[in-house]
């Protein structure tokens, strides 16, 4: 048993020191470098707890800090340059986020579709759907189904125009990649923007990435058992992208097989071989990671980036957050599809955030289109099916420095359905809206 038994968090809290967080992390240095040998990690792992124990003064309590500037030190001696870096990187932008979330720095404004933000206030404005308030005096004078109505038409224009702009440049385009954050509305878009392609008589395969996850015990792990399965390392990207460019040179390949039950890949397990006037369509977090795609030549793929880009402001004065709309959105489609707990899924959103926030929104503006899938209906009925919960979270993890994260998002979000007027009725969606997608009834199989 280690003599260190507590350490203080970067927000001077104290926590039980646990060395298999200092494990978790330099194996999830290592996976983003390639490697997948745990063995390694726990063996490093247990340099930097025994030099800890023999630097740590009885009477002083290691900070966070101080054993992170440990593993840097291991990682370089022993030879492990490369995950030394991606380690060094991570904490890096690990404070950045830190700073921007606390007014140290100003936002990076780079990564923001302003052109689609305006749109998309100016749309709200339009309808008085620019503010909660908006919202609920909508809804008092009946005219929910209305709203609706107004959304709907506004993501079926979005679909429109992306597909005029695939359908513009057919005669290179071999790669169709849609890809946004979790919950971001892709499987509903892909088949939206699918179905008027095969109108234009463009003929869309559907290469599922989710074949292509490495095996489930491969992936980081944290002290609670939960997996990290959000990072583009998750992925063989690597035989993706030659996969990929086997397909478009016109070979035939063997897809793997990935069984989610299981958490086993089998591999060759599928032949698929394109025909002349094929696309192939991905559907991906990651579509936009530069690994996934590095052997398809840039002007035969078109990158399509979804989020909600919803420009409605709360109670406070403060914009409702994105991450906050796919997070409900996450929970009701895990629940509905894939079983879980919502607990487990607002547990898990941290690995979820910090992925996107590294991964995927640094790259919204090297898109070739942008897709707004928010919609100014859908909190009204994520109340009724989630306030209560939110609420009861919130007074679960107050004062809990393990579970911070989940409790500043439950508070939020508890507060921001808190403020909504609830619609318990949600027959006015149509059943191929993308909304459907979480909440159940859709036309389309997911």
């Amino acid at each position: 048993m280690s003599t260190i038994q507590s350490v203080v968090k970067r927000n001077g809290t104290t926590v039980p020191f646990n060395s298999e967080r200092i494990t978790n992390a330099i194996y999830r240095a290592a996976v983003e470098m390639g490697g997948r040998d745990r063995a390694t990690a726990e063996r490093l792992s247990q340099q930097v707890v025994q030099i800890l124990e023999t630097q740590t003064p009885p009477d002083h309590i290691p900070t966070v800090e101080e054993i992170q500037d440990l593993v840097e030190k291991v990682l370089i001696e022993n030879g492990h340059a490369r995950v030394a870096k991606a380690y060094i990187l991570y904490r890096a932008e690990r404070a950045r986020l830190r700073e921007e979330h606390t007014g140290q720095t100003p936002r990076d404004s780079k990564n923001i579709p302003w052109a689609k933000l305006w749109h998309a206030l100016d749309w709200a404005v339009e309808r008085g759907v620019n503010t909660i308030a908006g919202l609920n005096a909508r809804i008092a004078r009946g005219e929910f189904p209305k709203i609706v109505q107004e959304a709907e038409a506004l993501y079926g224009e979005e679909i429109k125009n992306a597909a005029a702009q695939i359908i513009a440049r057919r005669a290179e385009l071999r790669t169709v990649i849609i890809t946004g954050p979790s919950s971001s509305g892709k499987t509903t878009t892909t088949i939206k923007v699918g179905e008027r392609l095969k109108r234009a008589g463009l003929n869309l395969v559907t290469l599922n990435i989710d074949n292509y996850f490495f095996d489930l015990e491969l992936h980081p792990k944290d002290e609670f058992g939960d997996y990290d399965f959000e990072t583009p390392q998750a992925l063989d990207l690597a035989l993706i992208s030659q996969h990929l460019a086997r397909l478009i040179a016109g070979e035939e390949v063997r897809i793997p097989f990935y069984d989610m039950k299981t958490g086993h890949r089998a591999n060759d397990h599928t032949p698929m071989k394109l025909k002349a006037n094929d696309i192939i369509l991905i559907d991906s977090l990651h579509g936009l990671f530069p690994e996934m795609t590095k052997d398809v030549p840039s002007e035969q793929k078109f990158k399509l980036y979804l989020e909600p880009l919803l420009q409605m402001k709360g109670p406070d004065n403060k914009y409702v957050r994105w991450t906050d709309l796919r997070l409900i959105r996450r929970m009701l489609r895990d629940a509905v599809h894939r079983a879980y707990d919502p607990r487990r899924t607002l547990l898990h959103w941290h690995y979820v955030r910090s992925s996107e926030m590294r991964n995927i929104i640094p790259r919204i503006n090297e898109t070739d289109c942008v897709v707004n899938t928010g919609m100014a209906f859908e909190l009204p009925l994520f109340r009724p099916r989630l306030l209560d919960q939110f609420a009861r979270w919130e007074q679960e993890f107050q004062g809990d420095p393990l579970r911070e994260d989940a409790y500043k998002r439950a508070k939020r979000v508890r507060a921001l359905l808190q403020s909504v007027t609830p619609v318990a009725d949600d027959s006015p969606v149509p059943p191929d809206s993308v909304l459907r997608e979480f909440i159940g009834g859709s036309v389309y199989e997911y």
